[in-house]
């Protein structure tokens, strides 16, 4: 590593918030994992339905779709510090409720469709808060750097988080959901110290024009418009999660570990990319890098869908997620840096409904097309839709083809 990398890298590590920070995503991470393996296996196991686990994926989606527009405004409105720290307080609490229902004996497959709901409401005002505060803990000249950093540790504790929650149950699900609730309060904890540099939050008149303030700047800027978009397709299409315990249990006969490793595997690739970013950041050609991972994404799915070999299909997923944080280190840097500090709550808005819901859409839609065409065509037809939309992409948005750098 030459020295200017090293000097960067310590910058950053005697940086108390951004350490803080890296922290409470790491807690908040290991606890939406593990929720997700073990809601997905509980939900699974009284439903016996693949539509079951895509309605999880559903009710923590939309919530983002009915409250995008407000959640901006308040990231830009108030101190975010102190929102970050209360979604992440109630988040805990709501896991608080599951560990309770699941103890007593009354939780059923209802009971967590609401739960989950009320999470995905709260992970609304959390998601854009968190994405909007990094640059306000960190210099603009590490913020790519700081980005491969806080993405590697958050994909170690995507790989450890799935593999822990199906360890952990083997002691039963209210332990897990102990755990969790644990973990959701130690990131409020830390998100609570953080300390914000050179922001003021402005309280000014909410309109009509201020509230689509966020799509306007998006629409203003086609390669915004088409990182997020493609980001959004690729996902939606190609995510197969939601369909893992169907594989665990019915394909690979593995059960609640297998499950486990299944879920971390794309993470494991994420994690060494991650690692690989963060000692040579992307400086050049970035738009056409992440229309080729966008690419190779589409591919690892096909491999998933048609494997019969559970060390094939993990190794798929590997790949598929070192391909996926290419495209989420690009994206998530053009949308942070292009935009201004008093706009980044409503853009980051706009950014996670497009994008990290995408995630739970892409789950009730892979659940959906499976109850239909079944499991591994629903994952075949997902993967080879993410390489068509790739390809529609390049032509569409060639200004984000042609985005050089990261700067």
């Amino acid at each position: 590593m030459d020295s200017s990398n090293l000097n960067t890298n310590m910058e950053l590590l005697r940086n108390k918030s951004f350490v803080l920070i890296c922290f409470a995503r790491v807690s908040t991470t290991l606890a939406s994992q593990m929720l997700a393996v073990i809601v997905g296996w509980q939900i699974y196991e009284l439903t016996k339905s693949s539509f079951y686990l895509g309605l999880v994926g559903l009710v923590q989606f939309l919530p983002m779709v009915l409250l995008t527009l407000m959640v901006g405004h308040v990231a830009d409105r108030y101190n975010r510090r102190v929102i970050l720290t209360v979604c992440q307080f109630v988040e805990g609490a709501g896991v608080l409720a599951l560990a309770l229902g699941s103890y007593y004996g009354w939780l059923n497959k209802e009971s967590i469709l609401v739960i989950m709901f009320l999470f995905g409401t709260v992970h609304a005002f959390e998601g854009p808060t968190m994405q909007a505060l990094m640059p306000n803990l960190v210099a603009i000249e590490h913020f790519s750097r700081a980005i491969a950093w806080a993405t590697s540790l958050t994909q170690t504790a995507v790989i450890i988080g799935p593999a822990l929650g199906g360890f952990l149950y083997v002691f039963g699900p209210t332990t897990v959901y102990l755990v969790i609730s644990l973990l959701f309060l130690i990131s409020s904890l830390f998100a609570s110290q953080l300390q914000i540099r050179g922001t003021t939050f402005k309280r000014n008149e909410i309109n009509r024009r201020s509230l689509f303030a966020g799509i306007s700047f998006i629409r203003s800027k086609s390669e915004l418009l088409g990182a997020i978009s493609l980001d959004l397709f690729a996902v939606l299409l190609g995510g197969a999660t939601a369909l893992l315990p169907i594989y665990a249990q019915d394909i690979f006969y593995v059960g609640p570990v297998g499950l486990g490793i299944l879920r971390a595997a794309p993470a494991v690739g994420a994690l060494l990319m991650s690692a690989v970013l963060a000692r040579h950041p992307l400086r050049e050609r970035v738009g056409k890098i992440m229309f080729i991972a966008v690419i190779v994404f589409g591919i690892a799915t096909i491999i998933f869908a048609v494997s019969t070999s559970f060390v094939l299909s993990v190794a798929a997923l590997i790949v598929l997620g070192a391909s996926d944080v290419i495209s989420v280190v690009i994206r998530s840097s053009l949308v942070q840096l292009k935009t201004p500090d008093e706009m980044r709550g409503r853009v980051s808005a706009v950014n996670m409904l497009f994008v990290g819901t995408s995630n739970q859409l892409g789950e009730f839609e892979s659940g959906l097309t499976a109850s239909w065409f079944g499991t591994i065509p629903s994952v075949l037809i997902g993967g080879i839709g993410t390489i068509v939309v790739a390809v529609i992409w390049m032509r569409m948005f060639p200004k984000l083809l042609q985005v050089k750098n990261l700067e």
